[in-house]
This record gives C-alpha cells, structure tokens and sequence, in this order.
C-alpha cells in the first residue's frame, strides 16, 4: 500500500512538473483548451493542463530581419541589386497566432516582394540619393500589410545598392561631364565678372581726365621696373598738358 502511495505521488509531481511553464517578461503565452482561444498569459509560472491545454510562446522583443539582395529593374530601365534590414516586433499575441502560421516568415517574404515593389517604382538616381524617402515608403508598407497579423514594423533601413561595372563607368563620366560643366559656367561667370568690373573703371576714369593721366604715369613706372633695357613707350603730349602749370593756364585763356 506504501509503495502504491508513492508511486501515485510521484506521478503527480511529474504531471505538476509538466504542467508548469515560465514565462519571461519579454514573452507571452497564446492559451488554447480543447483547441479554442482562452487568453494571452504574461511573465511568470503558469499550469498549462496536459492533454487539455496548449500554450505558445512569443517572443515581445525586436527582431532583425536581413533582407537578402534582390534583383531590382528601376523605373529608368536600370538593374541593380538592393538589399536591406526591417527591424519588426509582435505587439499583438493573439493575431500573430490566430492570423498567420509564422509572423517572422511571412514578414521576411512580405519585405522582399515589397523592396522589389517600391525600389521599381523610382529612378536610380533616386535610389542613391533619396535613401531616407524609399525607407519610409517601404516602412509604410510592410507597416499596412503585417497590422493584420499583429506585428509592428518598426524601422526599414536600405544596406546595400549594387550597380553592374557598365553603370559604374557610365556614371563616373557623367559625374565627370557635370564637373567639366561646371568649371566652365564658373569660369564664364568670372569672365563676366571681371567685364562688368572693367567697364564700371572705364566708366569712371572717363568722367576724370585727370585720373586717366595719372594711370598712364603708373603704367610707365611699372614697365620701368622689367628687366628689359629698353622700353619704347609713346608718351601723347595732351595727357601731361594739363599738369603742367603754365601749359594748363595758356589752355584757360581765350
């Protein structure tokens, strides 16, 4: 009879040790008795009834999701490979069990179609240059799609955009035509520049004779300090007329 007690003993304390599950505070468990839905449990010890309950662990945390390289025709006809990274998590238990068989595949699959999608849509140049605005179309879409299934897409961030070595050279000298293009317009604008700036300081020595004379003087003083040892310089008598007393006050009288 003792051994019979025991024996019986030690069978529940095996199906209690069975029965119970622990939950951690990043997990929550889907309960399911007789095959229906009875709750989500949160973190702690919880008695799931052998034969007659079932719990399934989720896990509450962000997961990272590597989207692998796909192949990518943009809108102007250009093929390229792009990659990314879709940081996502489980805020609803229930859907994510109820809804879907696997959240974490049907999420990664949902992201390549939708980068494939949303990548096609824009230019190359657009995909290079306007990262942050293909992120969040992608974000909001995979974002509209997974609300059924109770997970929450948090970030979407493109890795890598791989361009074949024919696009490379091509935007390279495209690259190269645009900076030639440049050096000439700014070339051209100081070319202008310094016209404008010319014909302002002829303006202004026309309206003063005496300034005009007083520029040749300096242009003479600079050539006498060449190297040269003879310089032939025409030297007009109206310029040094005026500066010269007697001369300007002969000019004066009638």
């Amino acid at each position: 009879m003792n051994s019979a007690l025991v024996i019986v003993i030690v069978i529940l304390l095996v199906l209690i040790a069975s029965s119970l599950r622990i939950l951690k505070e990043y997990e929550r468990g889907v309960m399911f008795t007789l095959g229906r839905f009875t709750g989500v449990k949160g973190p702690g010890v919880r008695l799931v009834l052998p034969a007659v309950q079932h719990m399934r662990k989720l896990e509450l945390r962000t997961v990272v999701l590597q989207v692998p390289k796909q192949d990518v025709i943009s809108r102007d006809n250009v093929s390229v490979k792009v990659s990314a990274v879709v940081y996502f998590r489980v805020v609803d238990p229930e859907r994510a069990v109820l809804q879907v068989v696997n959240p974490y595949e049907a999420t990664s699959q949902l992201a390549q179609t939708t980068l494939r999608s949303v990548a096609g849509q824009h230019e190359m140049d657009e995909l290079l240059a306007q990262r942050d605005k293909l992120n969040a179309a992608i974000q909001q879409v995979l974002d509209q799609n997974t609300a059924a299934w109770g997970v929450k897409v948090t970030n979407v961030e493109i890795k890598d955009i791989d361009l074949d070595e024919t696009m490379i050279r091509a935007m390279a000298q495209q690259a190269e035509a645009e900076r030639a293009r440049r050096a000439k317009v700014i070339h051209a604008e100081g070319e202008k520049q310094a016209a404008q700036t010319l014909a302002e300081a002829a303006q202004l020595l026309t309206s003063q004779p005496a300034s005009i004379q007083l520029r040749y003087l300096q242009t003479l003083a600079d050539i006498s300090n060449e190297k040269s040892s003879l310089i032939v310089f025409p030297l007009p008598l109206d310029l040094i007329t005026p500066l010269l007393p007697g001369q300007a006050g002969a000019a004066r009288r009638p």
